[in-house]
């Protein structure tokens, strides 16, 4: 590639959804007040993007691998071991990496379990990190290694596989029965006495203790998920010719950065919900992108707000994001030359409370080819219009940082 113009990709994680009734057929894209987007798609180009391959499950990991110019065939393994190198763990080729979720189950009903949150009440990072190191201290066996991450996000690698484990993630079954999944766990003899003893750790944790008294949701067990081996990818520089980073709160794009060889930016207050630091994500952008050709700046707010099921708070995500984000990176742009993308990685329906495959509508807006305006605000139904629809990550890549003439 011998272009080298300054670009840059903001994703809104999860932002898109399904019309609703209460919004008068709306989607809360196009309900939310979102008027640098607005702008960027009106004086840009809106297209689509399929990021999620037949046959892969519509997941963070699959789609934002697409948005960085991958064809996950090629490379996905998993999605643990990308948040494994985040965190700067190495995986030996025997070794499996899980996610490992502090959530809250309810074992009230006899012989039956419910997940009530995928997230423990999205649990803080310090409370998070004094019960995981109590589980590895006390529950893990000699073959498992417990790593802290961010609030309910966490890593087990477990040293071999466990053949016949049937793991599914815990956001997509908020509010709903789990029980023959937690069975399958504990007839894993390798996974059973960990499991177990983390439920009687976890109950008498002061952490918990402190979190009930306080009217919170407890931690009071784990869920292993999205376990995989340690993939073999090529670099954006060797693929593209680029120099990039990126700028994420959530453990699994930081760690498909590390794998893609971008540098990482830590944000201090980077929380991957509605209190995270946006500001500190704008400038830490700004800033990179005068040394790097590409930079990747991640929200997950409104993906965290659409597995919650909470209409209200994903539209105010949606709008934090336009006002807290877009606009202000648009602002440091003006007067140089760049491409800036408005993006998702995948829809996150409120209805559903889990992710699904559709189409993703993108904006490419290039400052030196403004289009004269249009009405085209950005939203599903909008891109939906568009007749050009981009068939994985490295078309997507092919467009973004192809030579303008």
């Amino acid at each position: 590639m011998k272009s080298k113009i300054k670009t840059i990709i903001l994703v809104g994680d999860g932002m898109g959804d399904l019309p609703i009734p209460e919004l008068d057929g709306q989607t809360p894209l196009e309900a939310a007040n979102t008027p640098a987007m607005d702008y960027l798609s009106a004086h840009g180009e809106l297209c689509r993007l399929q990021t999620i391959p037949d046959g892969f499950p519509p997941g963070s990991d699959v789609a934002n691998l697409s948005l960085l110019g991958y064809r996950p065939e090629k490379f996905y393994t998993g999605r643990s071991p990308l948040e494994a190198a985040s965190m700067g763990v190495e995986l030996k080729p025997a070794e499996v990496a899980f996610r490992c979720n502090l959530v809250t189950l309810d074992f009230s009903a006899p012989d039956k379990v419910v997940m009530v949150d995928y997230s423990a009440g999205h649990i803080s990072s310090a409370e998070a990190k004094e019960l995981i190191l109590a589980l590895g201290q006390d529950a893990a066996t000699e073959k498992m290694h417990l790593y802290p991450g961010v609030s309910y996000r966490h890593l087990l690698v477990h040293q071999g596989e466990i053949p016949g484990l049937t793991t599914v993630p815990p956001h997509d079954y908020t509010g709903k029965e789990v029980s023959r999944f937690w069975h399958d766990y504990l007839s894993q003899v390798k996974l059973k006495s960990f499991m177990v003893q983390a439920v009687d750790i976890l109950a008498d944790h002061p952490v918990n203790r402190k979190r009930l008294a306080a009217g919170k949701k407890p931690a009071n067990a784990v869920w292993l998920w999205g376990e995989g081996k340690s993939p073999q990818m090529v670099t954006l520089a060797a693929q593209y010719g680029i120099s990039s980073a990126l700028i994420s709160a959530v453990d699994l794009l930081k760690g498909i950065g590390v794998y893609a060889g971008m540098e990482i930016i830590e944000v201090p207050g980077a929380t991957g919900y509605l209190d995270t630091n946006y500001q500190g994500k704008v400038d830490g952008a700004l800033k990179a992108l005068k040394t790097k050709d590409l930079v990747f700046v991640h929200i997950e707010a409104p993906d965290e707000t659409g597995h919650q099921g909470l209409l209200k708070e994903k539209i105010q995500a949606i709008e934090d994001f336009d006002s807290k984000i877009v606009q202000p990176v648009f602002d440091g742009l003006r007067g140089t030359d760049f491409r800036l993308v408005v993006c998702m990685d995948h829809y996150t329906p409120v209805s559903l409370r889990t992710h699904i495959s559709t189409p993703v509508p993108f904006v490419l807006y290039d400052s030196r080819q403004i289009n004269p305006g249009s009405e085209m605000s950005y939203n599903e139904k909008n891109a939906e219009k568009t007749t050009e629809l981009l068939r994985n990550g490295e078309e997507f890549f092919q467009k973004l940082l192809k030579e303008q003439e």
